[in-house]
Formats: structure tokens, C-alpha cells, sequence
């Protein structure tokens, strides 16, 4: 994610405090800082803020925040059941705007792989549907700062059956259209099951918009960060 406060809180409609700062990336590894979108009710009203959260969900009643390292992504399948998501899924569900992401896909040989940057066709954002918890850290003193940890994850589905996305990976993040995501992100909505069926409906409707560009192989190292990362190889 490469743009700033201002546009994420113009496209996704949202408010932000003006101490927010969001570090450009172009190469987000799980653990890392994202942003997310969630609503909150502040009286009456419903407010929709942008956050940043780490990447990597540690539900409430973890002992510390490793737990996050193997809560990255969560499977649409399960996690009504899952003991680290459903508590989330009830009352704390978020949106991931990204500007797209990779995949890799093995050549033809069978060793060899290329990596693939897939976006939004027109430029805009790809917004996944996500989960949020807050965790109190109790290594840290009473009222710090840092007490409180924002995490998240990103829900993942089957990939689609045919086209060009069912070639790079068997699962999907879970994209989200402007009308779904304002019910998915809706506080007061207490019917995770119905909820999330409606999201997997739309999925592959607006997943098949998207477009799909071969890019440098150097994107496979975390320590690589830059614009060129996103660029099509043929540009070059």
C-alpha cells in the first residue's frame, strides 16, 4: 500500500485521526502494518475509521502476540468455528484496502516460478473482507501507550474454478464491493453466518474484474521495496 491517509479516507469513505501515518509499501509481509477500515458506534452514530493494524490476528485471550504469526489469513470454511476467529466474525470485522497483490506460478519446467501482481483493472482499490481484535499486553505497565495491540487477518475462499486467477493459487482473499462492504463492516450486524454467505456470493463477480501482470522476481524478498515492484515486465 503506497497511498496516503487522505486518499484512503476520500475512496473508502472513512475518517482518520490526523496523527495517523501509514508507511508506503510495496512489499507487505504478514506481521507487518496495514491499514483497515471498521465502524464504530459513538453514541447513535456510526463512525467509519481508518486504523492500522498488524497483520496477523491475536485474538483477546492470547497469552502473547505470537499468535498472530500463524493468523495472517482465515479460511471462509471455518471460521465461524475457529476458537481464534469466532468471536471476530461476530462483532469485529474490518475491510484490508490493498492496491492489489502477488502470487506466484511455477513454470513450466516444474522448479521455476514467476510472480504475478494482480490489481484492480482501473486503478482503484481492492478492498478484502478482514477481522480485527484488540489484545491487552500484560508485560506492559498499566495505561502504556503500547498496551493495546490492533490486529487483523484476511479472509481466504476456493479460488474460482476456471480463468486466470484459478491458475495462480487455490485460494482467494475475499474482495469486497462498495454495497457489501458497508454491511460487512456494519456493527450492528449479528448474523455472521448469513453475512458471510452473502460476501462469498459476490466474490468471484468481483474478482473476474481484475487484471493480472507477469512482474521482476525480486518482488520474492521482503528487504525489496519500491514502485518498480508493481510494474509489468513488458514495460521495461
Amino acid at each position: 500500500m503506497a497511498k496516503a491517509v487522505g486518499d484512503l479516507v476520500a475512496e473508502l469513505e472513512a475518517e482518520a485521526e490526523a496523527s495517523l501515518e501509514l508507511r508506503a509499501s510495496y512489499n507487505v509481509a504478514p506481521t507487518t502494518d496495514v491499514p483497515i477500515v471498521l465502524e464504530r458506534l459513538v453514541g447513535k452514530e456510526v463512525h467509519r475509521q481508518v486504523h492500522v493494524a498488524k497483520w496477523g490476528l491475536v485474538p483477546s485471550w492470547a497469552k502473547d502476540a505470537s499468535a498472530g504469526v500463524r493468523a495472517f489469513n482465515a479460511r471462509a470454511e471455518t471460521v465461524l468455528e475457529k476458537p481464534t476467529f469466532r468471536a471476530a466474525i461476530k462483532s469485529k470485522r474490518c475491510a484490508v484496502p490493498v492496491q492489489g497483490y502477488y502470487e506466484w506460478k511455477k513454470g513450466r519446467d516444474g522448479k521455476s516460478k514467476q510472480p504475478y501482481f494482480v490489481h484492480s483493472a482501473t486503478g482503484s482499490l481492492i478492498v478484502f473482507a478482514g477481522l480485527y481484535e484488540w489484545w491487552k499486553d500484560p508485560a506492559k505497565e498499566e495505561g502504556a501507550s503500547d498496551q493495546w495491540l490492533l490486529s487483523c487477518t484476511i479472509l481466504t475462499m476456493a479460488s474460482p474454478p476456471d480463468g486466470e486467477l484459478a491458475t495462480l493459487h487455490d485460494r482467494l482473499p475475499v474482495p469486497l464491493e462498495k454495497e457489501t462492504m458497508a454491511k460487512w463492516l456494519a456493527p450492528d450486524m449479528r448474523e455472521p453466518a448469513a453475512l458471510l454467505e452473502s460476501v462469498l456470493a459476490q466474490a468471484y463477480a468481483v474478482a473476474a474484474s481484475w487484471s493480472v501482470d507477469a512482474v521482476r522476481p525480486e518482488v520474492g524478498n521482503v528487504r525489496n521495496d519500491g514502485p518498480e515492484l508493481i510494474v509489468p515486465l513488458g514495460s521495461f
